[in-house]
């Protein structure tokens, strides 16, 4: 018995197909931000001009009137912190350019690879300048937390407190208050590792 074919068997789009389907991917007027296609918010103002947003955070921020380079979480912000790349060939691809062309079949598939190729090196300079960006971080951390350490040994416990006494120097120890005018006040050092303050001289 030969068994019929459901109409629901066999799908309607191949796999193939569905793996090479290419999709518009605009970005936020406000934050910059990736937006989907059926994802987002459309605004038409009255001369025609549409603004995409990627949620209604955006769309608020818009309405209100505020500059997206004054909120921190925006992209045009991020670059003009020097948190993000702004001077690199790859940027200029994404430009968007009102220049009628011809269709062309070859030249659409050369594009579309040309996409992919520049998206991996994009990518690829954005972690290195990540990584430029955070090289001195792990040095800065280290002297920071040594430095509460040596600030709060008083709270350790006696084991762990260093027994070194280390010499002071005048230009390292916090003054109490600001010397004005002519005051003038004078530091020494004791043998113990403390400071002694002598009295002060008026001129």
């Amino acid at each position: 018995m030969v068994q019929k074919k459901r109409w629901y068997s066999t799908p309607l789009i191949s796999t193939a197909t569905l793996t090479t389907v290419k999709m518009r991917v605009e970005t936020c007027f406000f934050c910059s931000r990736p937006t989907y296609p059926s994802k987002g918010i459309t605004f038409v103002r009255n001369d025609a001009k549409a603004f995409r947003f990627c949620r209604s955070k955006c769309q608020r921020a818009f309405t209100k009137k505020r500059q997206a380079r004054k909120v921190k979480w925006t992209k045009i912000s991020r670059q003009h912190a020097g948190k993000e790349m702004t001077v690199d060939r790859t940027l200029q691809f994404s430009a968007r350019r009102n220049v009628p062309t011809r269709y062309n079949r070859q030249l659409m598939a050369q594009t579309i690879h040309a996409m992919e190729r520049v998206s991996e090196i994009r990518a690829r300079r954005e972690r290195v300048f990540y990584k430029k960006r955070m090289a001195g971080n792990r040095a800065r951390e280290a002297a920071e937390n040594f430095k509460l350490v040596s600030e709060n040994e008083h709270l350790l416990p006696r084991e762990l407190r260093s027994t070194e006494n280390t010499d002071v120097k005048v230009a390292d120890v916090v003054r109490p208050h600001k010397v004005f005018k002519s005051e003038t006040r004078r530091l020494r050092t004791k043998v113990d590792g403390g400071v002694e303050e002598e009295a002060m001289d008026m001129d």
